[in-house]
């Protein structure tokens, strides 16, 4: 799959030891799409005008993504620097161009790796240009754009900075989102829509690696390391060994690709993130984004939006996460509330607490009175988006990639695979709503029937 090291925006990434706690709520999206989408352009724009900056600067920085002219000098490199003998390598694999490879058995439950705290680059590092440095620190900077600063710093120094054979093995231009053309994002207008508006900041949530104090660090040959699915072991700093390690949670032979884990993350926020979408079916975090909303026509539309906008939901729509497995009581409680009646005005409030996941007294909400309307109002919705999706594969197929080279025409037929392989798993995981929904409503009614 995907390098971790996709740029620094990717290889900042905290020593993972991720918690799902936060799974359902950083999905929620309180603001207004359109807030959103000016944030992206904005970045957008910045990143036009980093990469014209560096073109007329001339700064040196990384290699070609699939490119291993580099691994042979930063490994020698590393091993001059106290990296320990490895049991792995870098070399060419399947869909991820770059990655680590088993040079010997590795055996699961085995620790590996092993790269000592003097390879890390922290917010204690030493930097080339101490004026640079002090005057960061001074100023609190945060610890992500410090570190962006700090190899920015570095790169320009070029042979000269103790850094420059790890700055040159990494790609310089990545297939993260962040970093798509903007014409390419103009192309793919409903994919960034959904995607950057369950990502209000456009980072990722980067998660602090707590045996070393909470501290951000980016780990050279560590973050060589791909992402895989099916894997569920993260990077950890070590204390007994004073390193970072990961322990290998299964076997592997003789060059074999070695994987870890980013984080159980849905596949738009793999795609957002480090630029890949995993093979369809692989990832059981995958989820998709429901957009529901109040019918104004309700009769007590004034009444439930009040209760809503009480506890901070948006006042036009709100969007829940789908999984394969089902979905969470927030999106119901949400549909609850849509399809009630005048006459359960009283139980507005608590049904909006619910949906937005505020209410202290977690339970199974259940209205039998009303719950075939909900699930029904969630079918209609869930069709919908379906047919947005089926309308985005359909159109697809006739994209124009404004091609002006052979490097352009690769690229965009990649980019443009990215986007129907995302859609089309998503889709999938709304058939699968679908299916479940039907067959719900279809045992109710037989029920009713019968009866």
């Amino acid at each position: 799959m995907a390098e971790a090291s996709r740029t620094f925006h990717a290889t900042l990434f905290s020593l993972p030891t991720f918690s799902p706690r936060f799974h359902f709520k950083l999905s929620y999206s309180h603001s207004h799409p359109s807030l959103h989408l000016k944030r992206a352009r904005s970045v957008q724009r910045s990143i036009s005008e980093t990469k014209t900056m560096s073109l007329n600067t001339t700064l040196p920085w990384g290699c070609d993504i699939d490119s291993l002219e580099n691994a042979e000098a930063l490994q020698n490199w590393l091993s001059d620097s106290g990296l320990p003998p490895q049991k792995v390598g870098i070399n060419k694999v399947e869909m991820g161009k770059r990655g680590l490879v088993a040079l010997k058995k590795i055996n699961r439950g085995e620790k590996i790796l092993f790269v000592p705290p003097s390879l890390l680059i922290t917010s204690d590092s030493d930097w080339s240009s101490p004026v640079a440095g002090h005057v960061l620190k001074q100023q609190n900077v945060a610890d992500l754009p410090l570190l962006a600063t700090y190899l920015i710093s570095e790169a320009n120094l070029q042979k000269s900075s103790r850094w420059s054979n790890y700055i040159s093995s990494l790609p310089r231009e990545p297939y993260s989102l962040l970093h798509w053309r903007r014409s390419e994002l103009d192309r793919f207008d409903d994919l960034r829509r959904r995607i950057f508006s369950k990502h209000p900041h456009l980072f990722p949530k980067e998660v602090y690696l707590y045996s070393m104090d909470g501290k951000v660090a980016l780990v050279p040959w560590a973050d060589m390391l791909n992402h895989s699915c099916e894997v569920e072991t993260y990077l950890n700093y070590d204390k007994s060994s004073q390193a970072v390690v990961f322990t290998t949670d299964r076997a592997y032979q003789p060059g074999e690709q070695v994987f870890i884990s980013y984080g159980k993350k849905s596949n738009a926020e793999l795609l957002l993130s480090y630029g890949f979408v995993p093979k369809q079916g692989t990832n059981l975090n995958d989820s998709v984004e429901l957009p529901l909303s109040l019918k104004i026509s309700d009769k007590c539309y004034k009444q439930k939006l009040k209760a809503l906008m009480k506890h901070g939901l948006s006042a036009s729509s709100q969007c829940y996460p789908i999984q394969i497995s089902g979905w969470p009581l927030e999106l119901m409680a949400y549909a609850y509330l849509t399809v009630s009646p005048p006459s359960m005005s009283k139980q507005f409030e608590e049904m909006a607490a619910m949906a937005s996941n505020e209410s202290i007294i977690r339970k199974d909400l259940r209205y039998p009175e009303i719950e075939e309307k909900a699930l029904q109002f969630i079918l209609d919705s869930c069709e919908s988006s379906i047919s947005k999706y089926s309308k985005f594969l359909k159109e697809s197929g006739s994209m124009d990639l404004d091609i002006t080279s052979q490097e352009q025409q690769n690229r965009g037929v990649f980019l443009k695979q990215l986007a129907v392989d995302l859609c089309t798993s998503e889709q999938k995981i709304l058939y699968r709503a679908q299916y479940k929904l039907k067959r719900r409503l279809r045992d109710m009614r037989s029920g009713e029937l019968r009866a």
